[in-house]
């Protein structure tokens, strides 16, 4: 079966990277390819012995972009293995990518020939962007950049590509509040209100996955009890989801630092949701 991942999403959240560890993985790797082609240039790797392949499609290609979930349709119904990774952040964080990378951004009129007397600022070409884009989230999986090394969205890449799966993949995120909400959840969680491991000395560089850890929240009846009810939460709702045809269901679990409370969330609720979808898969954003 080929195997065929598609990178897009915003300019700036990082799709050269993602590319860079495909070629790395050895899929034959294509930037910046308009939607149009993508059959095409599928169909002849194909007839190559090209049997994994990687393409890059941003909001340069147009009006074509509405017409990728078709293409994809169409791709699977010849057998094709399809997956999405929709990359995405939050506008002050490609802002300040831009600035620092002094780039312009691809839709800037400068960037494609328009007269520069019209040129719109950086946040308008990134709405624009998000306009043309956005409803291609739905498709695939969904990965916010903003508070993310390049070193571990190099990690995510590889466990996305890496992973074989059918149906329905449930996601547990942890992160801290203090680094802002994740963009790529469809449920949100606040564990703020219980005790804070990081006020005892002994625990503060622990993180959820300590035992020292676990034990002080598995002794808080309240903690417990949260947990119990996000469980019950996702539990129930799941159903739906399936029924929906998603793909992915990101579960964010926040705590202050993203460190204690919402990492032995996480780890719990993924052992005791394990056997209810196929594939079941925890992140913590703020942990190396």
């Amino acid at each position: 079966m080929q195997k065929i991942v598609l990178i897009t999403g915003v300019s700036g959240a990082g799709k050269s990277v993602a590319l860079k560890v495909l070629e790395d993985s050895g899929f034959y790797c294509v930037d910046n390819l308009p939607a149009a082609f993508l059959s095409e240039l599928v169909a002849h790797l194909r007839e190559q012995g090209e049997e994994q392949v990687a393409v890059a499609i941003d909001a340069r290609s147009g009006a074509s972009v509405a017409e990728l979930p078709h293409i994809i349709a169409g791709l699977r119904t010849y057998g094709a293995d399809v997956r999405m990774m929709f990359l995405t952040a939050s506008t002050p964080e490609l802002v300040r990518r831009y600035s620092e990378t002094r780039r312009r951004h691809p839709l800037s009129p400068t960037a494609i020939g328009v007269d520069a007397d019209s040129t719109p600022s950086l946040i308008e070409a990134i709405e624009r962007e998000r306009d043309v884009v956005g409803k291609l989230a739905q498709y695939g999986l969904i990965v916010d950049t903003t508070a993310l090394s390049a070193p571990k969205l190099r990690h995510w890449v590889s466990d996305f590509v890496g992973r074989e799966w059918t149906g329905l993949t449930l996601m547990f995120q942890s992160f801290g509040f203090k680094r802002g909400l994740p963009l790529d959840a469809d449920m949100v969680f606040d564990l703020r209100p219980l005790p804070n491991p990081f006020y005892d000395p002994s625990l503060r560089t622990l993180t959820g996955r300590d035992r020292p850890v676990i034990d002080f929240l598995e002794s808080v009846p309240d903690a417990l009890r949260l947990a119990d009810d996000i469980e019950r939460f996702v539990r129930n709702w799941l159903p739906a989801f399936v029924r929906d045809q998603r793909s992915y269901l990101t579960v964010a679990i926040g705590c202050t630092g993203g460190q204690h409370r919402s990492v032995w969330c996480c780890e719990r609720l993924a052992k005791a949701l394990a056997a209810e979808v196929p594939h079941v898969i925890v992140r913590h954003r703020e942990l190396g």
